[in-house]
Formats: C-alpha cells, sequence, structure tokens
C-alpha cells in the first residue's frame, strides 16, 4: 500500500507516457518537459496509453524510487493531455484514481484546514 503525506505534493503527466522509460529518463521527462526538480519531495505520477498501468517516481535521501502499478481490468481516469505539461493533485486525488475515480468527486467533502486557537 502506498502512504502520502496529506501535505505531499504530486504531480501528474497528462495524457500518456511511453512507460518502457528508465529512472533516468522519468527524471528527465520531469526536468524538462514538466519544468519541475525531480529530487523535489514530491511524487511524480505517469500513464501509460492504455490506461491500465502507472509509474510513479519519488526522490528520497540518496535514490530513486520507482513503483509500478498495473491493473488486471479496468482503467485509469486519467486527465487527457492538454495545454499544461503537469497537473497538480492532492494525495487524496491521487488515491481517488488508484481506485478507479475521478479526480472530480463532486459529493466529497472539501478539505477544511483547522487554525490554532492561542
Amino acid at each position: 500500500m502506498l502512504s502520502l503525506s496529506p501535505a505531499q505534493r504530486v504531480y501528474l503527466a497528462p495524457g500518456a507516457t511511453d512507460l518502457r522509460k528508465s529512472i533516468d529518463a522519468l527524471a528527465a521527462w520531469v526536468q524538462e518537459v514538466m519544468q519541475l526538480d525531480p529530487l523535489a519531495p514530491c511524487l511524480f505520477v505517469f500513464c501509460n496509453r492504455r490506461r491500465d498501468k502507472l509509474k510513479l517516481l519519488a526522490w528520497d535521501h540518496n535514490g530513486f524510487w520507482l513503483l509500478y502499478r498495473r491493473l488486471e481490468s479496468g482503467r485509469f481516469q486519467w486527465p487527457a493531455a492538454g495545454d499544461t505539461q503537469s497537473v497538480s493533485v492532492s494525495a487524496r486525488e491521487l488515491r481517488w484514481l488508484l481506485d478507479g475515480l475521478s479526480l472530480e468527486q463532486r459529493g466529497a467533502h472539501r478539505q477544511v484546514l483547522a487554525e490554532a486557537v492561542i
């Protein structure tokens, strides 16, 4: 099971990505196409054309993590390629995608941030 901090930033690469790419090629994609730092404390997520496989790339202290997920049936509700090179989502929204749900959950409760009372 993938465990994410609610504060951890997650970036999706919209559209299809060739998942034959290695860690180095995906890190270069993050830097050159997504215009982000692959060494930042973020999770970068890529999806194949059939939308049944994902690769997740993250930097951790002195090396990269590369996680791979393949669905036995069904498809991920992945954002289409558009004008933007990356889509920022919350850890909660990533869990929705991994569960086969859309990013736009109209019935979901909005996040409420509590303020400290002094």
